[in-house]
């Protein structure tokens, strides 16, 4: 049985996750083992000055990132990505010359854009949330998937 985690700031209640794809420019295959292993450093790092960007999963082939991102409805996804593009490449190109080679010209690793899709809780949990509305806890953080 799944639980949905709601997180609480200051002026709401959130459920906002989000899979996002990025891809190296020029559909480089530069992550190696070690590459992604500094990669999914820097999140943490990213996650430790942004502690309201939550990394839930990871995960990478040789040309792009996939990521399962919460963030709180005050950032826009937008923001979210450029903080991880710029922070990671500025820090993946110092440490590894290889990939000034790869980009010279050029201060990033990725690509332009992004993909983003909202991961949501599924149709039947919020019909039942909604219809037991009265009945549950004033301030319950927790639905339970069935």
């Amino acid at each position: 049985m799944e639980q949905v985690i709601y997180r609480k700031q200051s002026n709401s209640v959130y459920h906002c996750h989000y899979h996002i794809v990025i891809v190296t420019k020029y559909r480089k295959k530069i992550f190696n083992a070690g590459v992604y292993g500094f990669f999914k450093k820097r999140l943490g790092e990213i996650h430790e000055h942004y502690p309201q960007i939550e990394f839930i999963e990871q995960n990478h082939d040789k040309d792009h990132i996939h990521l399962l991102v919460s963030i709180p409805p005050k950032m826009s996804v937008g923001s979210v990505v450029r903080i991880i593009k710029s922070n990671t490449a500025r820090d993946l190109k110092k440490t590894y010359p290889f990939l000034k080679k790869c980009y010279f010209g050029t201060e990033s690793v990725w690509s332009d854009g992004y993909f983003v899709s909202t991961v949501g809780i599924n149709e039947a949990v919020i019909q039942r949330y909604i219809e037991h509305q009265g009945r549950e806890d004033m301030g319950q953080a927790w639905l339970e998937l069935k």
